[in-house]
């Protein structure tokens, strides 16, 4: 596989070979199908998406148009293609492992926290894909004895109150990674610290915003990899022959600025092997 390449080392430039239409959907799930519907209405070539929501809502506006997903989970199980190998349709686009990754998330969290008893899982119940990290990550809890308390959120409104539900009953949180949460991160992370819980995501923007560590995908370079479909079918592939691909790079992040103000000592042979080591 050749290394990534954005679109413009690929020859497409901006305002020169391709017109970009960008919008934004400010981490509101309902704004999707208007934004789809709006692409269609503009007829564009291509959409460029991400996260199973934005994906089944692009598939809901448009059976022709190309969709190419940077992120999505689970894209057989949730429906987006019928299978990795041969996509069919007009979608295709990189997976994340997200579900796949609890139990290895869980491994580190529990290096950091040895006493890791009962945890805290927050997700977006509204995304498909969440719904399925959810369960795979309570099967991976209960698999190494862990008490899992699951808080579902469907909006910013739920975010307080489902701390509010803890008092104090976890000793670590583990959040799902979406559009949701990303757009609440800071957030989360501020509500996380004061209650005084470690916390694991799944990309390194929610250690960035205070967060304690993550594992996952190095999402830049599947954004990148992104380029490559788009290239293709502007050159004429259909999105259904080209193959859904896996992440190849992932990062471990830890935060040690959040781990002092939580009074954490974090391993030595943790720091060793994470890619990055905020101070």
């Amino acid at each position: 596989m050749r290394p990534s390449c954005s679109l413009s080392e690929l020859g497409w430039y901006e305002g020169r070979t391709v017109a970009i239409e960008y919008r934004w959907a400010e981490g509101r799930e309902e704004r999707y199908a208007e934004l789809a519907a709006e692409f269609v209405r503009l007829k564009v070539d291509v959409i460029v998406t991400s996260g199973t929501p934005a994906v089944i809502a692009s598939m809901r506006a448009t059976s022709s148009i190309p969709i190419v997903f940077a992120t999505a989970g689970n894209p057989v199980g949730n429906n987006l293609v019928t299978s990795l190998a041969s996509p069919g349709g007009n979608v295709t686009g990189l997976s994340t492992l997200g579900a796949d990754l609890a139990g290895k998330r869980l491994e580190i969290l529990r290096e950091v926290v040895p006493a890791l008893g009962r945890l805290a899982i927050m997700g977006n119940a509204a995304n498909p894909f969440i719904r399925l990290e959810l369960e795979e990550v309570q099967a991976a809890g209960h698999k190494i004895g862990l008490e899992v308390i699951t808080l579902e959120i469907r909006g910013a409104k739920d975010i307080m109150p489902a701390f509010d539900t803890l008092k104090g009953g976890s000793d670590a949180l583990y959040l799902c990674t979406d559009a949701l949460a990303n757009a609440n991160r800071i957030k989360i992370n501020i509500l996380a610290l004061g209650a005084r819980l470690p916390t694991m995501h799944g990309s390194r923007d929610y250690v960035e915003a205070g967060g304690l560590m993550s594992f996952g995908p190095n999402f830049p370079d599947l954004f990148r990899r992104a380029a490559d479909y788009v290239d293709k079918i502007l050159h004429g592939t259909k999105p259904g022959n080209i193959p859904v691909e896996q992440p190849t790079k992932f990062d471990l992040i830890v935060n040690l600025i959040t781990a002092k103000a939580l009074g954490i000592t974090v391993p030595s042979p943790l720091l060793a092997r994470a890619d990055e080591v905020m101070e």
